[in-house]
């Protein structure tokens, strides 16, 4: 066995920043370019938590230099109140969003509403004279899906996605080793993806377990490990046939109350959570819970609950590659899988998988840690990539493990997005509107055949051609 190390240094080079150049077009570039010398004007539409935190509090503590907020949009007046003291700006608030846009003339707007409302303000923006970065999933259906693409295109303004999982060191060195072609030409992939107890859970609780707001777990959730598997692959989606089933949240439990605040079943429920414990959440949801209804401790065992909560997929690729997908919400622990079979070798990787740890985390803390903002690479733990040639012994590569959102992905897709919008991008992480849309309709394509019992082609969904190469734009 061969062990490689994966430095800091090596990572930087990699994904451009310290590269000489690029071959690709960048739609990050088109859009931010660092030729305007005035900060640039930003509005958030959506200040849920991601809105207010990720997209808005960590924006103005790392980028002010470079962008203001010039308008806040929420249904919700009292979140609108809280999320200006939050991120710490003093900027109009707005519950229209024609108005927001007619009053502020942003010059990029940030979506980060309910999913299945998220084409609107794309639209709305694009056509009133902005780009648009937008949340993933991108929007839920197929129908929404191909009014963004017209309108990106009739008004000549772009839409860039919040991939993160893209930009993470372990994914980053696994598709430099694919890009390589160290074990030959892909043939198939596996791939499984398990939530636990705790994070899985709190689906469920949310309005992600409406079918009608989140398009389902296929596409709220596994759009990021869809794009994954685009992004490594280089590869267009041809055909998806899927199996998905809800049976275990939802009507499945033989008690169900009306919150877990007033929940008479508290000592029986093994998901009670409290959210008295947590003041932003109090905050941010209770407080406001009078101005629109929104619950956010809902039972997770309510009956209007309608997506899947275990899912399998099965996916063809206009390079002949297949995958086997799986996406599991009630596992005991947190962590996935990936294997790619090649003509030459085999790579596998994981992470967060308990017996290839050598401590365990209570998972309430694991799923902490994952989404936390404030913490830097953590040299001394490593992700680990195991290749094995044919005729060959294996040889691991040891890629430094990054705290932050996502792996370490949080920062540095927003470092390109705000801070270095013009980089080299030779691996392609910056995410246009055609990568948004072909993550999302493997998901819209899994749930159609769930529901019909049929493969799904993906070139009868919208007007875009699969390719077995994608476009490099």
């Amino acid at each position: 066995m061969k062990t490689k190390n994966f430095s800091r240094r090596n990572f930087l080079a990699t994904t451009g920043i310290a590269a000489a150049g690029s071959i690709v077009a960048n739609p990050v570039s088109a859009m931010m370019s660092t030729e305007q010398t005035n900060k640039k004007r930003l509005a958030l539409v959506g200040t849920g938590i991601r809105g207010t935190g990720f997209w808005g509090k960590r924006i103005i503590d790392q980028y002010s230099d470079l962008i203001e907020f010039v308008g806040l949009c929420d249904i919700n007046p009292g979140r609108l109140e809280y999320a200006k003291g939050y991120i710490g700006i003093n900027c109009p608030t707005f519950t229209n969003f024609e108005e927001m846009m007619n009053k502020t003339r942003p010059d990029l707007v940030i979506v980060t509403t309910v999913d299945s409302t998220h084409d609107e303000f794309i639209k709305k923006g694009l056509e009133m004279g902005a780009n648009v970065l937008t949340e993933k999933p991108m929007t839920t259906d197929e129908i929404k899906t191909q009014k963004i693409l017209d309108t990106e295109r009739r008004t000549g303004r772009k839409v860039i996605v919040g991939f993160n999982y893209r930009y993470g060191p372990h994914p980053t060195k696994i598709k430099e080793i694919l890009t390589s072609g160290e074990i030959g030409p892909i043939t198939s992939v596996d791939f499984h993806w398990y939530l636990n107890t705790y994070h899985g859970a709190s689906y469920f609780r949310r309005w992600h377990g409406i079918r009608s707001k989140s398009g389902t777990l296929l596409v709220h959730k596994a759009t990021h490990h869809f794009d994954l598997l685009n992004w490594f692959l280089d590869s267009d989606p041809v055909e998806i046939f899927a199996y998905g089933k809800l049976e275990h949240y939802g009507k499945n439990n033989s008690f169900r109350g009306d919150k877990c605040r007033t929940c008479p079943f508290t000592s029986k429920c093994k998901f009670y959570w409290d959210i008295t414990k947590d003041k932003r959440l109090m905050d941010l949801y209770v407080a406001n819970e009078k101005y629109d209804g929104y619950i956010r401790d809902n039972c997770l065992f309510r009956n209007e609950i309608d997506i899947y909560d275990k899912m399998t997929v099965q996916i063809k690729y206009a390079n002949d590659v297949q995958v086997s997908y799986s996406l599991t919400t009630y596992s005991p622990y947190e962590g996935w899988r990936i294997a790619f079979n090649g003509f030459d070798g085999r790579l596998d990787s994981w992470q967060d998988i308990p017996w290839r740890k050598e401590e365990k985390l209570n998972q309430a803390e694991l799923h902490a840690i994952e989404m936390s903002q404030n913490k830097e690479e953590i040299s001394a733990d490593y992700r680990e990539i195991m290749i094995m040639k044919n005729w060959n012994n294996y040889q691991l590569v040891k890629v430094p493990k990054s705290a932050g959102g996502h792996g370490g992905g949080d920062k540095r897709l927003q470092d390109q997005i705000f801070r270095n919008p013009d980089m080299p991008d030779p691996l392609r992480h910056a995410a246009g509107i055609r990568d948004g849309a072909m993550s999302i309709l493997i998901g819209i394509a899994a749930r159609k055949s769930i529901e019909t019992g049929k493969p799904v082609k993906i070139a009868d969904l919208t007007d875009i051609k699969p390719e077995a190469v994608r476009p490099h734009k």
